[in-house]
């Protein structure tokens, strides 16, 4: 089975010349997956979502201002992007993409979307270059409609999952686990179900002892009806926003034991790729490669 793969072209937004976000690596990431064989038959395109789909888990006069492109200066600020028609329009296809890309795991026991982890984007505004919580409005729409009755998220990006945990409290069926680096953005953290803030310096083997010691328990304490993983690369040693120290070779290590410890229980696993921030735009879309590489190893 090849593994399915969600893309849209709207996932490379136009962004100001110089500007620190580097949007290049969404595309780039596309033609490394096309370069390696990974999607055969071609990506799945997802539809972006609308108004009514995105305050599943965001406040309505949030979402209505920001599809009107009508924020205010201070929540731009602090979302750290232009709120501008192509950037918005990526905000959209990449929640459309990871709710697509979690039924397409619901069907056929594992999918990835080419974006989607935008994890600091809370109920009623955004922040840290995230405008809407694509893992949170899947998670919600899954468990309202029926679909789902529990669900649990893996965070693995260097930076403490904020948004997730507010736009998920108050809904104990839908679990979050965040590993980030403690002393890192954001400041004022939001308490998720769990949170594991690690040293400094933390490298590939102390990282995966960290995974070891949750994943797993968690997984069976929980028997979630499916997985979201958040498989950021900023834990990388050379990555420009992060604290810890792992390597290419540790990071697939990580994203073979979170996708190997899901199948081995026959949990649907839907992965999103999270924040990774390098110059060398090559270098860093082959890290964020390596999920979709773990993933098809496991998809057999």
């Amino acid at each position: 089975m090849s593994l399915p793969i969600v893309f849209h072209p709207a996932y490379e937004a136009a962004l100001p010349e110089g500007h620190r976000f580097p949007m290049r690596k969404y595309g780039r990431l596309a033609e490394i997956l096309a370069a390696q064989g990974l999607v055969p038959n071609g990506f799945v395109r997802p539809e972006p979502a609308g108004a009514d789909l995105l305050a599943i888990a965001h406040d309505r006069a949030y979402v209505e201002a920001v599809l009107a492109l009508d924020v205010t200066p201070a929540i731009e600020r602090n979302i750290g992007l232009p709120v501008g028609e192509s950037v918005v329009a990526r905000s959209c296809a990449s929640v459309g993409g990871t709710l697509l890309a979690a039924r397409l795991a619901l069907a056929q026991g594992i999918a990835g979307s080419t974006a989607g982890g935008s994890h600091h984007a809370r109920r009623d505004t955004g922040a840290g270059f995230c405008i809407f919580n694509d893992v949170a409005v899947a998670a919600r729409t899954l468990h309202a409609e029926g679909t789902i009755a529990r669900a649990l998220v893996v965070d693995c990006d260097v930076h403490q999952g904020d948004g997730t945990a507010d736009c998920l409290s108050g809904t104990p069926d839908l679990f979050t686990l965040s590993i980030h680096a403690e002393k890192n953005y954001p400041t004022a953290k939001i308490a998720g179900d769990r949170d594991v803030g690690l040293p400094d310096g933390t490298d590939d083997a102390g990282y995966l002892a960290v995974l070891e010691a949750h994943v797993a328990p968690l997984l069976d304490a929980i028997r979630p009806d499916i997985v979201f993983y958040n498989a950021g690369v900023d834990p990388h040693r050379d990555d420009r926003l992060g604290r810890l120290a792992l390597t290419d070779v540790g990071l697939l290590a990580r994203d073979r034991f979170v996708v190997g410890a899901a199948r081995r229980r026959g949990i649907p696993f839907v992965g999103v790729i999270g924040g990774g921030y390098a110059t060398d735009i090559d270098a860093l879309a082959g890290r964020h490669a390596l999920i979709f590489q773990a993933m098809s190893e496991a998809a057999g």
